[in-house]
């Protein structure tokens, strides 16, 4: 038997990162998941993470421990409050306030770490630029110029044993496309959380930013979200 590839997945427990994994998954990929406890305020998210992959049955994952509260600068590290209310429109300009300081350059650098470890030479990333097009680190000129960057940084590739490629295979997808993949490749999206804001037992806010397009994406499919919300969302559905 051939030994698979293996990949580094970046992932949060959300809808684009699941589907990423499993985009990856059903390309070929010995799939390894990599999580981040960063000080966030949705930590929810990591037992969502941690409930996925063991569901999917990831060949590893690893939550990594950081704490960038320390600098703050978003609503997501700092006392700074979550829009709320705002329509999709409302979205498409300017740098949103949970937009966390080089944070993808951040994970990106500890999926390359592992990556040479493991002597894997792709990265899957589930960013996403027409959703959140405000974030400077969700733009294919940055994930082009960070992918070369890598391949001047490692050991492996100075050596010749490594050529990374880097994975972005929701780049150019509405929300709602994003959806309907992951439904075709099985995904069970009960299993994410995708909420800025949720409450102690993980129930969605439904009116941060990511509800809001997670909603709308769903209605644009017709299918109801599976997430538990602490307000009733129907008019968004």
């Amino acid at each position: 038997m051939v030994d698979k590839p293996k990949a580094v997945v970046l992932f949060s427990g959300g809808i684009d990162s699941t589907t990423t994994l499993v985009i990856a998954m059903q390309r070929g990929f010995e799939v390894y998941a990599l999580t981040f406890q960063y000080g966030q305020r949705h930590a929810m998210e990591i037992e969502a993470a941690r409930r996925i992959a063991t569901h999917i049955a990831v060949a590893q994952h690893i939550v990594v421990e950081m704490d960038l509260r320390v600098f703050g600068g978003s609503a997501l590290t700092a006392d700074l409050e979550v829009p709320k209310g705002r329509v999709p429109s409302d979205m498409t300009h300017g740098i949103p306030v949970t937009y966390v300081p080089a944070r993808n350059t951040i994970f990106l650098s500890y999926a390359l770490a592992w990556a040479e470890v493991l002597e894997a030479s792709d990265i899957f990333l589930g960013v996403n630029a027409l959703d959140y097009s405000g974030y400077p680190d969700c733009r294919p000129a940055y994930i082009e110029a960070y992918q070369h960057m890598a391949n001047l940084a490692t050991k492996a590739a100075v050596e010749g044993r490594q050529h990374l490629t880097i994975h972005t295979p929701l780049l150019h997808l509405s929300k709602a496309q994003i959806i309907q993949k992951g439904l075709e490749l099985g995904v069970d999206y009960a299993l994410t959380i995708s909420c800025y804001e949720p409450t102690a037992h993980g129930e969605a806010c439904g009116c941060c930013d990511a509800c809001v397009l997670r909603l709308q994406g769903f209605a644009a499919i017709d299918r109801k979200d599976p997430a538990l919300y602490c307000v009733t969302t129907e008019g968004t559905r």
